[in-house]
């Protein structure tokens, strides 16, 4: 299986919801914060399209890069998941490493709270990255799903009815 930029991100927001995706369960398409970030992400820079492209590369999408100044822009809705967003850039800007591009630096936007954050690459970051994809094939390969993560973060998630029918 191709790991891929989502799988990175729902790895360090939620296994269960990895596991769940990975396994053909998609909710993403009924979430109306799904669908906010969507429009948020297509409407913040309607003037992005001239200048940088939109990247797919090894099934994963990159929102816009800066060939020029091998630049990758990601752009998000809130900043509540940092951390999935900064790997999830990472991961990009490791992608293209593999197919030759080297040099490349992100910068995640949230138009939203009109903020920005820079994000660079290291060799530590490759080392927890390949841990990472290590630990995402472990998991998406397990037959029994993870347990519910039972976080506040939950209750803003896609698959939270799914997770807490039973409930």
């Amino acid at each position: 299986m191709n790991i891929t930029a989502t799988h990175i991100n729902y790895y360090h927001v939620c296994h269960r919801k990895l596991w769940l995706f990975t396994n053909g369960i998609t909710l993403e398409h009924t979430s109306d914060l799904v669908a906010e970030g969507k429009l948020i992400g297509e409407n913040s820079y309607p003037q992005r399209a001239e200048k940088y492209t939109e990247i797919e590369i090894g099934g994963s999408k990159i929102d816009f890069y800066d060939a020029k100044n091998k630049v990758i822009h990601e752009i998000k809705k809130s900043g509540s998941m940092e951390d999935a967003h900064e790997w999830q850039v990472k991961y990009y800007i490791w992608l293209l490493a593999q197919n030759n591009v080297t040099g490349v630096t992100g910068i995640i936007e949230y138009p939203k709270l009109r903020q920005t954050k820079s994000i660079s690459f290291s060799d530590s970051d490759r080392v927890y990255l390949q841990l990472c994809i290590e630990q995402i094939n472990t998991i998406i390969h397990n037959p029994v799903c993870p347990q519910l993560l039972n976080s506040s973060i939950c209750k803003r998630c896609s698959y939270y009815e799914f997770c807490y029918s039973s409930e």
